[in-house]
């Protein structure tokens, strides 16, 4: 089936004026979202708990107000809270908002809710009553990266989905969204909230995050059990990395073949499938299942529902891990990097 694409003429922003937009959480996409839709001549405010995003919103020139001072304000509301603590922020704080109605100030009839990933909906966490209006504007990349785009008049490709379309115009909002927040420039895809889900995840777990850390963790092991300097094997199997992802990003696969040496392009095309083998490739159908069948999402939230013990655990082993003390040191020879 061919994807359906919109781009900035198909989109009208108008659609938002006179309205109000309320971001909820103002981290990394928050931020994003509520500077380039105030950019874009949008009436934005933000509802945020005190503490550093609070502060940044501030110096952003926002008056943060509560989360249900701010669900209360506006027509269109737009959550990017992490996803495990999503639904206990909207069944305690926004839900009974959003069923009080909405204010003539807020400037239109009805009301939207809208994410910027589908995980709650997609796995039933918040149900949102049936007269509003449900919408997703997924950006395919970090908030840091949705703002600089933006500032240099470009866009970061988006991701759209309809749940539920009370009022008959919610693709009309998810499209003004999409092109306040500058993605409408490079391209809206047109999808279901379950498929953004799914992908979304399986791509993080397989490739983008799970995949690539396991990857080189076990390629640096490899080369330190054979008796290399931790710093040469940093350099090779994780330094490296980011001129490979880069070429990619640009050019694709074909075109990154194209600009490395002939002995890493016959060693990629024949040890490569060594490495990601029937193995791997059963493994990863069984996250994929993992996911469409609800059981990650039900561990992950069960995880923080419980304190996190086992999430700190994993994360606090790597820490100071060998391939880590490697990568400091490697990176102090680049003073024009930063940890931060």
């Amino acid at each position: 089936m061919a994807l359906t694409i919109y781009r900035q003429q198909d989109a009208d922003i108008n659609t938002l004026h006179g309205s109000r937009v309320a971001i909820i959480g103002y981290g990394n996409q928050g931020r994003a979202h509520a500077l380039n839709l105030r950019d874009s001549g949008i009436d934005v405010i933000v509802g945020q708990r005190a503490g550093r995003s609070f502060d940044q919103a501030r110096r952003d020139g926002f008056e943060p107000m509560s989360v249900p001072e701010a669900s209360s304000a506006a027509s269109l509301l737009v959550l990017t809270l992490p996803d495990e603590s999503a639904s206990e922020v909207y069944e305690r704080e926004i839900g009974p908002a959003i069923c009080a109605g909405v204010p003539t100030s807020a400037g239109q009839a009805g009301r939207t809710l809208g994410f910027v990933h589908g995980f709650n909906i997609r796995f039933g966490f918040i149900q949102p009553p049936p007269t509003i209006d449900v919408i997703m504007i997924a950006p395919k990349g970090p908030g840091t990266l949705l703002r600089s785009l933006y500032v240099d008049g470009k866009g970061l490709p988006a991701l759209m989905a309809i749940h539920q379309d009370a009022s008959g115009h919610a693709k009309r909002t998810a499209l003004a969204w999409a092109a306040g927040i500058g993605s409408t420039r490079a391209g809206v895809v047109e999808t279901t909230f379950a498929d953004e889900t799914e992908t979304d995840l399986f791509g993080e777990q397989v490739v983008l995050c799970g995949g690539v850390t396991a990857l080189t963790k076990a390629a640096f092991e490899t080369l330190v059990e054979a008796g290399y300097e931790p710093e040469f094997a940093y350099l090779e199997c994780v330094h490296e990395l980011k001129q490979i992802v880069d070429l990619i990003y640009e050019r694709g696969l074909s075109s990154m073949r194209d600009r490395i040496s002939n002995t890493a392009e016959y060693g990629d095309l024949t040890r490569g499938p060594r490495v990601v083998g029937e193995e791997t490739r059963r493994v990863m159908r069984q996250i994929l299942e993992e996911i469409r069948t609800g059981a990650f999402a039900r561990e992950w939230i069960a995880e923080y529902r419980t304190g996190c013990s086992k999430f700190h655990e994993l994360y606090n082993a790597d820490v100071d891990s060998a391939i880590e003390r490697a990568g400091r040191n490697v990176r102090a020879l680049m003073p024009w990097l930063s940890d931060a």
